[in-house]
């Protein structure tokens, strides 16, 4: 495992199939706004700013997670925090680069 490996960059492709088939919710970390302007279908939005306060929330899901955002940056935080609170996630990057791979 290298380091993009570690921070979430690594080859995700692989990744976000075997978390499509685990029956992953895709979360986008994006604000509202961005979010209305292009989104993956049947993806939910809370953004990056309240993200610790819907932990709970996500938790009732008990579903994976793939969070994704514009860049891969918020994400990648987002991720972080989800692990940090034991819930399964990786990093799907950019939103549009993340529709390519389902």
């Amino acid at each position: 495992m290298g380091l993009l490996d570690l921070l979430g960059f690594g080859n995700k492709t692989n990744d976000v199939q075997e978390y499509v088939a685990k029956g992953a919710i895709i979360l986008d970390v994006r604000t509202s706004e961005e979010f209305k302007d292009g989104h993956i279908k049947g993806s939910k939005n809370i953004a990056l700013q309240v993200l610790n306060g819907k932990i709970a929330e996500i938790k009732k899901w008990n579903k994976p997670v793939i969070a994704c955002c514009r860049s891969g940056m918020r994400s990648g935080q987002a991720t972080s925090i989800l692990k940090q609170n034991g819930i399964d996630c990786i990093n799907g990057g950019g939103w549009t680069s993340l529709q390519n791979k389902l």
